[in-house]
């Protein structure tokens, strides 16, 4: 019997000619796990970067006055309107304060957490002329800032201005303590 003789199978005829030619039915696995491996990779970094935008926070700590009882800074340093956010650690505790020049014209200070949402330990970011809140995301106008007390507001901070210099008593930042004890301890 001769090759001419043999009866040819038109499946494996089919088989051969797409291996060849590579136009055989392919998985698209491989393709799909790529593209959903791309799109998890883009979508947490839009998410990390949007995160940092709503929450870049520098935080300084405070000028002391030469006998210890106060932080003093330049009235001038708020003229710019942002949030300046600051720090005071009495060893036991880190005690985080913001300080800005709300839109009406008067320089206020708030302690960076609420009577709500203070045991996150997050804090307020600055969005435009709003203080909003890192936990729940609301907004507080700037003007409201030092006014309002209690609920979700920033806790006021009481300050003075006197001969160009905004002023702080230690002891006024200690009373805020209880903003940043997350050890469950008084």
């Amino acid at each position: 019997m001769s090759i001419k003789g043999k009866k040819k199978n038109p499946d494996k005829i089919a088989a051969k000619k797409d291996a060849v030619l590579g136009t055989g039915k392919k998985s698209r696995l491989p393709l799909f796990a790529a593209i959903a491996t791309v799109t998890l990779i883009v979508g947490a970094a839009v998410f990390f970067v949007g995160q940092g935008s709503n929450n870049q926070t520098s935080v300084a700590s405070a000028p002391l006055s030469s006998d210890g009882t106060l932080v003093t800074f330049p009235a001038g340093l708020f003229e710019d309107g942002q949030a300046h956010h600051f720090e005071h650690s009495d060893g036991k505790f880190v005690i985080r304060y913001f300080i800005l020049k709300s839109s009406d014209g008067i320089i206020r200070s708030a302690f960076d957490a609420c009577d709500v949402c203070w045991p996150a330990g997050k804090g307020y970011y600055q969005e435009g002329d709003y203080m909003v809140c890192r936990n729940c995301g609301r907004k507080f106008a700037s003007i409201l800032v030092n006014e309002v007390k209690g609920g979700c507001n920033p806790a006021p901070l009481n300050r003075t201005i006197e001969d160009g210099k905004l002023m702080i008593q230690i002891k006024d930042i200690l009373d805020g303590k209880q903003y940043f004890n997350f050890s469950g301890k008084a």
